[in-house]
């Protein structure tokens, strides 16, 4: 005969049989050392307030939230734009304490098939949930990296977003939204997170250099602004792996530690693709890439901007970008390098050519 379970079994706190999944960062293990944590995760907003840009949509899902109007969401846009921050410090000021127990987060990382949709999701989005202390009642499923999913989930979680609107919204995060089926992009109010503005980038920056107390001069700010492209991760990455290799962020230390071409570097491969013979800009390109380490695909990118600062006629410019755009192409699908360089030069040479045929 089977021993009669008492109540007091069954919700023993200590039974946990939720499963881990998602990012694993809400919560921070009170031990973990300081300087081991990531600055990405160390520095994330943890309220809408903090978020660097994007003040338009923020103030807008805040107003949203506030007025208990909260609609689904899809927010799209680059990495490192802050769309999983902004949704996790909305859900901070939802739920506060209780957000463990009120959002559902799941990721790329995680099995997203239609059966985690069919079970997982719906289970969490069927039951009620009863909110202690929690200023909302309505729960929340964060997927993030969305455009990931398979398309049998997402035609099923189209359905169960109609099915449990009532008590449960749903958070739907992704970098290319055009993976993501219209079904579902109906449904949500899409928000997209453009690449932040340099000025952005620089005040967060400037904050977190404040807060390590670390040494970076102007022009090592700089260089982790123009490197990132608009990303936050991306900056506060390169920033702390810099810190690690060299006491004083320089210019150069940034390039260093992150393999790219130097400015300076850029515009003497220029000079030679502009004014030397095929040749000579052979052997000293190859010389260059051998001594710094260069990837040719960086320097045929970092040639590309090169050209669109300096003076030249229109037509000619437009042939040589759609040259440089070739050979880049043709780089990324493992061509030969060798291969590649000489018709970098040649592409110069003719363009060279053109340039001296228009000054007559």
């Amino acid at each position: 005969m089977a021993e009669p379970i008492s109540l007091m079994d069954i919700d023993d706190d200590k039974i946990d049989t939720k499963p881990n999944k998602g990012k694993n960062i809400i919560f921070s293990s009170s031990t973990a050392d300081p300087k081991a944590v990531p600055w990405v995760e160390k520095f994330r907003p943890q309220s809408l307030s903090d978020v660097a840009a994007h003040r338009d949509i923020v103030e807008t899902i805040d107003r949203l939230a506030s007025g208990n109007r909260l609609p689904h969401l899809l927010l799209y846009g680059p990495p490192g734009t802050g769309k999983t921050s902004t949704i996790l410090a909305l859900a901070r000021k939802l739920y506060g304490s209780q957000m463990h127990n009120m959002v559902l987060e799941l990721n790329a990382s995680d099995d997203r098939g239609i059966d985690v949709v069919r079970q997982q999701i719906q289970d969490f989005a069927s039951t009620q949930s009863i909110s202690f202390g929690a200023k909302s009642a309505v729960k929340l499923v964060l997927l993030d990296e969305a455009d990931a999913m398979t398309k049998d989930a997402q035609f099923a979680l189209r359905r169960v977003i109609e099915k449990y609107t009532r008590n449960t919204r749903f958070a739907l995060i992704c970098n290319n939204v055009n993976k993501v089926i219209p079904a579902l992009q109906s449904r949500c109010t899409r928000f997209r997170f453009a690449p932040l503005d340099a000025v952005h980038v620089s005040e967060r920056l400037k904050h977190v250099i404040e807060a390590e107390r670390l040494d970076v001069p102007e022009g090592g700010l700089k260089a982790l602004v123009r490197l990132c492209n608009g990303d936050m991760r991306k900056a506060l990455n390169i920033l702390q792996s810099t810190h690690m290799a060299s006491q004083q962020i320089t210019e150069e230390a940034v390039y260093l530690c992150t393999g790219n071409p130097l400015p300076k570097d850029i515009e003497q491969i220029s000079y030679w693709l502009l004014n030397e013979p095929f040749a000579l800009s052979c052997k000293r390109i190859s010389e260059i890439k051998t001594r710094k380490g260069l990837a040719l695909v960086d320097i045929v990118r970092e040639v590309t901007m090169f050209v669109f600062k300096i003076k030249m006629p229109p037509n000619v410019r437009v042939q040589l970008i759609n040259e440089m755009a070739n050979i880049e192409y043709r780089l990324t699908f493992g061509c030969n390098d060798k291969l590649q360089l000489g018709s970098l030069i040649a592409a110069f040479t003719r363009a060279r050519s053109a340039l001296v045929a228009a000054a007559k």
